[in-house]
């Protein structure tokens, strides 16, 4: 079965196709959801995945009516989330695990556990409120929920808006929430105004994924890539998503007179984290970017594999998922492009190293 991609989505609607939505389910005032993952079924009593994982000695405890007892589980697990195409753009489902084919620094590795489900996911919308966006807010705020209507009911939400300063658009007391009021709030609390901290929002909202316990983490950015008003670096920022379990897909918007785009960054933070980068000709067409990203996100397979490490392999591991079907012709997977293993020193599943792996 093929489905549209987000950027097929927001070309067919400006030839007029229509676009099927999904109904928004409200929640609870500043709910805390917990996400679990309908996934291995073997370790379903000690282990939940995120979209890239690496952990070990995690141990799981329950008490029965016939005395207390333990199960623990050591195991190291790299957990990616995929998105398949076909050689027109089309999503590909129906794939089965003996279809993918992952490498780790060119070495092929066994496929230990494999999922196709839509499973809810944390998800930041980073909003830029610089003063070149003025003319388009409207329409940002509008693909913003589309997104969200797009999205899977249980997902968590959160809002980071930027402009020289960076805001939470939710209020203090509420860390993610499902419900579409408070999102439309929080996107239109800030004025837009001021200079650019592109970078520093990309952090904060990295930083603040790390509170949610859904396994899977998204970021969506709504900008122009320019940035002259950060306390961190690009570079420290890239870094930083190389090191996290997040997903960032961009949508770049831009005005042809303002000197500060720039594409190339939108670009790099999608292909280092998995995710994918649009520019749309008009602010309009962000509304069906927004529901394609929505439906990537649902239909992604999630594949583990234990890797084989050495004492010296320390460092960004290089990874690279393929995947082969003969209806379907060639195949395109997109995917995180590594991760971080910490040294023999530090023990792992002690720091963030592109995992977040909880009981």
């Amino acid at each position: 079965m093929m489905r549209r991609t987000a950027s097929e989505s927001y070309k067919e609607r400006e030839i007029g196709l229509s676009i099927p939505g999904q109904g928004w389910t409200g929640g609870r005032f500043g709910v805390r959801l917990q996400c679990p993952l309908p996934f291995l079924l073997a370790l379903a009593a000690s282990i939940s995945f995120s979209s890239m994982a690496l952990s070990q000695n995690s141990s799981y405890s329950q008490e029965k009516s016939s005395g207390n007892f333990t199960v623990r589980v050591a195991t190291n697990l790299v957990i990616l989330s995929a998105t398949v195409l076909d050689r027109h753009n089309a999503l590909v489902s129906g794939l089965a695990k003996d279809n993918f084919q992952i490498y780790e620094n060119h070495v092929l590795q066994q496929i230990k556990d494999f999922s196709h489900e839509d499973v809810p996911v944390a998800v930041g919308l980073i909003i830029d409120n610089s003063g070149s966006m003025k003319p388009k807010r409207a329409d940002v705020i509008a693909a913003a929920l589309s997104f969200a209507q797009s999205s899977n009911p249980l997902d968590q939400m959160f809002v980071v808006n930027f402009n020289e300063q960076v805001t939470y658009g939710l209020p203090p007391e509420i860390s993610f929430t499902d419900r579409r009021d408070q999102l439309r709030f929080a996107l239109s609390a800030i004025k837009t105004t001021g200079e650019t901290a592109l970078y520093d929002a990309i952090a904060t909202a990295l930083d603040h994924l790390k509170q949610s316990k859904c396994d899977k983490k998204i970021l969506i950015v709504i900008s122009d890539g320019g940035d002259n008003a950060s306390k961190h670096g690009l570079a420290q920022v890239i870094e930083m998503a190389r090191h996290s379990t997040a997903i960032i897909y961009a949508i770049g918007i831009f005005d042809e007179q303002d000197g500060d785009q720039n594409p190339g960054v939108l670009k790099r933070f999608a292909k280092e984290t998995g995710g994918e980068a649009f520019f749309p000709a008009s602010p309009k067409e962000m509304s069906s970017i927004c529901e394609g990203i929505a439906r990537d996100i649902r239909n992604q397979y999630t594949l583990a594999y234990v890797p084989i490490i050495s004492k010296q392999d320390a460092g960004y591991r290089v990874v690279d998922v393929q995947a082969s079907e003969r209806a379907h012709g060639r195949l395109t997977v997109r995917t995180r492009a590594g991760y971080f293993l910490p040294s023999s020193s530090q023990p792992l599943g002690t720091r963030d190293i592109g995992h977040d792996f909880h009981n």
